[in-house]
């Protein structure tokens, strides 16, 4: 039987307590109700919380980069340990992965990555994700688990992502959980608060980037909170959460890991014109672009941006960014192929 990917992503604030330590009863119910989904789904479950499981290890902790790699470090087995007992308890055995940028921007790697994810399911193991944060460079960190989460998604192909928050869903000014939305508009954009959580990275306003970008490529995403029984199954019926409702989309395996596997060092700021033509399927030709920003390589991957500031795609470019900017008035130079461009 042909079993659809399920992406989880477990947010700090979801699963663990005010001490910032995971909270065993709440693993306790993931792994039953996880055991239950695994035999309609192949399940990807991304974690956070390993920072609040490590950082008591580390003395006079202050939250610097340095410190949360080295609480990220301790607290990863400590996490691992508590998904394995209680998965275990099912007849599961599940797999610490810890990915970095270059496992989604490089293609050959990330046909790696994802051969090892099929032998997993293959053996009845279900992945948990997380960041490398020992390793992995500042500034080509995931923001948050939000994107990371998205990227599985969108890379896998997968059917539905679940985002677990703390607050149960996505909230009108009335503080009601909206259960259905078609469209990330200014209405559902006008509702969000820009606070974070006090022990999470993301915030609504990430959740909701990620989430139009999932939905745009034809992911059902799914907001919930782990507060009652059965919840994601819950949740997943459209008895508690927010669903926001995928578009349909065409796209071929490759093109969605263009957009999965962009490394946002750089954007290009194209004009109507360029940004029309784009639409009609054509190239990107530099004459269309107004601006040339962050540092980038020929043959990486950046953000489209329109007049309006609004991220409408990404591209693998033909020029770095030093060439880019120098060919801008050119007429005839390529910036990137329609077939290495996605639009969103």
């Amino acid at each position: 039987m042909h079993k659809p990917v399920l992406v989880i992503k477990l947010g700090t604030a979801v699963i663990t307590g005010a001490d910032g330590k995971a909270d065993e009863m709440i693993i306790s119910r993931l792994a039953e109700e996880i055991a239950e989904l695994n035999t309609t789904y192949k399940v990807v479950l991304v974690s956070s919380g390993a920072v609040g499981s490590g950082k008591s290890f580390i003395k006079n902790y202050k939250g610097t980069l340095i410190e949360r790699k080295a609480a990220a470090a301790v607290g990863n087995p400590i996490l691992i340990q508590l998904y394995h007992k209680h998965f275990s308890m099912h007849n599961l055995v599940v797999a610490q992965a810890l990915c970095e940028r270059h496992h989604f921007s490089n293609r050959s790697q990330f046909l790696q990555l994802k051969e090892t994810f099929y032998e997993f399911w293959e053996n009845n193991i279900i992945p948990v994700v997380n960041e490398n944060d020992l390793v992995s460079n500042v500034e080509l960190k995931f923001s948050d688990n939000d994107e990371l989460s998205t990227l599985i998604a969108i890379g896998f192909d997968a059917e539905t992502l679940v985002i677990c928050t703390s607050v149960g869903g996505f909230l009108d000014d009335n503080k009601a959980i909206i259960r259905s939305v078609e469209n990330i508009d200014n209405t559902i954009l006008g509702y969000v608060n820009s606070e974070k959580s006090a022990v999470g990275l993301g915030g609504m306003v990430s959740k909701l980037t990620f989430t139009r970008l999932a939905t745009s490529l034809g992911i059902q995403v799914i907001m919930t909170g782990l507060n009652q029984e059965n919840a994601l199954k819950e949740s997943m019926a459209g008895n508690s959460g927010t669903i926001f409702k995928p578009k349909k989309s065409n796209l071929k395996a490759r093109q969605k890991w263009l957009a999965s596997g962009s490394i946002t060092l750089g954007s290009l700021l194209v004009d109507k014109g360029a940004e029309k033509a784009l639409h009609e399927r054509k190239s990107l030709l530099t004459v269309g672009v107004k601006d040339v920003k962050g540092i980038f390589s020929a043959g990486e991957v950046v953000q489209l941006i329109n007049e309006e500031e609004t991220i409408i795609g990404v591209a693998k470019v033909k020029l770095d960014a030093a060439q880019m900017a120098e060919q801008v008035s050119k007429k005839h130079a390529l910036a990137a192929h329609c077939d290495d461009i996605v639009l969103f």
